[in-house]
C-alpha cells in the first residue's frame, strides 16, 4: 500500500533523511521508531508530500505520489499530529468536517459519518457543539483521530500522536487505538520516539538513526534478533518490560503445564504475559483457563506462567 523507494532529503548541510526504503502492506500499522532527529517525522511527511523527497520515489497504492495533486493525495490520506492541530475557531463538528466540505459531501452524509465517529471514539454528542479549548487532551486527541479517519482514508499517517497526553491518558488511548474497529481496515504509519508505544502498537517497527534505517522487523525480531550493537543498546534498557508485552501465552505453551478437567470460559492463547499476570493480581482468580492449538486446554497460576516465561526467555537467549 505504501512504498518507499531509495528516498532522501536534506535540510542545508544536514542529511535528514538517507536512501530509505521500506514498504508497508495493507491493513498493516507500520512504527518509524528512534530518538530525536534521526529522520522519522521527515520520511512521514514526505508521503503526504508536505516534504517534497530530493530524491527517491514514493507510491502510495501503486501509484507514484508526484503524479499526483498534492492537495488532492492529502485529502486521501488521514493525518493524526502531535500538538492535534484543531482550529480553535472551528468547534468540534466543524473540525471534523473540514475534509468532507472539501471533497463536496453533503450536509447530511457528514452529519450522519460525524455521529458514527464520536460514537466509536467515546465522545459525548454535546461535544460536537464545544471548541477545542473546552475539551480535555484526550477528547482533543480522538477528535483529531475522528477528523482523520472522517473521509475513510485508505492510508493514515500518524506523528506522535499521543505524545501531548499525560501518561495515565496515553495508555487509556493507545488501548482504545487497538481494539478500534474502524482502524484495523486502515493502513497506518506511525512516528514515535517512545518504545513502549512502538511495541504495543506495531506489527512491524521501523529502527532508524541518523536518516537511516538501521533495522526492521516484528517486535519480536528487533527484540530476540537485534541486528547490531546500536540496535540492541536501544531496547536494552526497557528489555523486560518489553519481552513481558511482546511474549504471548502460545509462546511459552510447551513449557506450560499439561492438560485441565476444567470447565468454564477460557482465554486465547494470543493474551500477552503482562496482561495475564495483570489479570491474575487484579481479580479474584487464583487460575488462567487457557485455549490453545487444537482446542487443546490449559489452566495457570502465577507461579507456572513464571516459570514458563522464564524458561522461554533461556531458549531464546541460546539460539
Amino acid at each position: 500500500m505504501i512504498e518507499l523507494k531509495e528516498v532522501s532529503k536534506k535540510f542545508g548541510d544536514t542529511q535528514a533523511v538517507n536512501l530509505v526504503s521500506f514498504k508497508v502492506d495493507e491493513k498493516e500499522t507500520l512504527v518509524l521508531l528512534g530518538t530525536s532527529g534521526c529522520g522519522k517525522t521527515t520520511t512521514l511527511k514526505m508521503i503526504n508530500r508536505l516534504i517534497e523527497p530530493d530524491e527517491g520515489q514514493i507510491l502510495i497504492n501503486g501509484e507514484a505520489i508526484t503524479n499526483q495533486d498534492p492537495d488532492t493525495l492529502r485529502t486521501g490520506v488521514g493525518y493524526v499530529m502531535q500538538n492535534i492541530g484543531l482550529f480553535p475557531h472551528y468547534t468540534v463538528a466543524e473540525n471534523i468536517a473540514v475534509v468532507p466540505k472539501l471533497l463536496k459531501w453533503d450536509k447530511e452524509k457528514i452529519k450522519t459519518r460525524t455521529q458514527e465517529l464520536i460514537k466509536k471514539l467515546h465522545l459525548p454528542e454535546n461535544s460536537l457543539s464545544m471548541f477545542p479549548h473546552e475539551l480535555s487532551g484526550g477528547q482533543q486527541q480522538r477528535v483529531g483521530l475522528a477528523r482523520a479517519l472522517v473521509a475513510d482514508p485508505a492510508v493514515l499517517l500518524m506523528d506522535e500522536p499521543f505524545g501531548a497526553l499525560d501518561n495515565v491518558t496515553r495508555t487509556s488511548i493507545q488501548k482504545e487505538f487497538k481494539g478500534l474497529e474502524e482502524l484495523k481496515r486502515k493502513t497506518i504509519a506511525m512516528v514515535t520516539h517512545d518504545v513502549q508505544e512502538a511495541f504495543e502498537l506495531a506489527d512491524r517497527i521501523c529502527l532508524m538513526d541518523r536518516g537511516k534505517i538501521i533495522q526492521i522487523g516484528t517486535p519480536k525480531e528487533l527484540l530476540y534478533r537485534p541486528i547490531n550493537d546500536f540496535a540492541r543498546k536501544f531496547l536494552a534498557g526497557q528489555r523486560l518490560a518489553l519481552e513481558f508485552k511482546v511474549v504471548n501465552l502460545q509462546d511459552i505453551w510447551s513449557y506450560l503445564p499439561k492438560g485441565t478437567l476444567q470447565d468454564g470460559k477460557s482465554l486465547s492463547d494470543d493474551l500477552n504475559i503482562w496482561d495475564a499476570m495483570e489479570l491474575l493480581r487484579s481479580s479474584d482468580r487464583s487460575q488462567l483457563l487457557v485455549s490453545g492449538a487444537n482446542n487443546e486446554r490449559k489452566s495457570v497460576n502465577f507461579e507456572q506462567l513464571t516459570k514458563g516465561f522464564n524458561e522461554f526467555q533461556n531458549t531464546q537467549a541460546h539460539e
